[in-house]
């Protein structure tokens, strides 16, 4: 877990763009991808944000209530029908997700992408690597946290400066 505190409005700026974002589905592309999860967990706890993580040992879990598991969720097949079945804003990382994204998993990704909702469902794939497939091209919005966390906090006048 990063200890910097001065990073939290980084990743602040970055939760507020996956949600304004006009897609369902969002790429984010991190070297840091323990980090930037722990992060949104402090964000999480701290804002009451519903922000469930993925990965493919525990199945979906809330971020903000530790050791909350939605029962039924390993498998990502799983996790995508939950999600498209969900009636409650969420937003949803993907951590290890490659090797586990079948055909029939893009297929769901596709009617998640295409259904409209009231309630802004996010499903964000976070990875060193900002590739999803091929079919999907489109029908998400691919974010870079670099590009964020390059801006450097510089003392200025007694105040603190990005």
């Amino acid at each position: 877990m990063i200890d910097n505190k001065a990073e939290l409005p980084v990743v602040q700026k970055l939760l507020d763009r996956i949600v304004q974002s006009t897609q369902h589905i969002v790429a984010l592309q991190t070297s840091g991808v323990a980090d930037t999860v722990a992060q949104m967990r402090v964000l999480a706890m701290r804002g009451g944000t519903s922000i469930y993580a993925w990965d493919p040992d525990g199945g979906l879990a809330s971020l903000r209530e530790s050791g909350m598991h939605v029962p039924g969720s390993k498998r990502m097949s799983d996790a995508l029908r939950y999600v498209l079945q969900s009636m409650h804003f969420g937003i949803y990382l993907f951590v290890d997700y490659e090797p586990h994204l079948k055909p029939a998993d893009v297929l769901l990704l596709r009617r998640i992408s295409r259904t409209p909702t009231s309630n802004e469902r996010k499903l964000v794939f976070v990875s060193n690597r900002n590739e999803l497939p091929e079919e999907l091209d489109g029908m998400y919005d691919r974010l870079a946290v670099e590009s964020e966390l390059h801006r450097q906090l510089r003392l200025r006048d007694g105040r603190w400066v990005t």
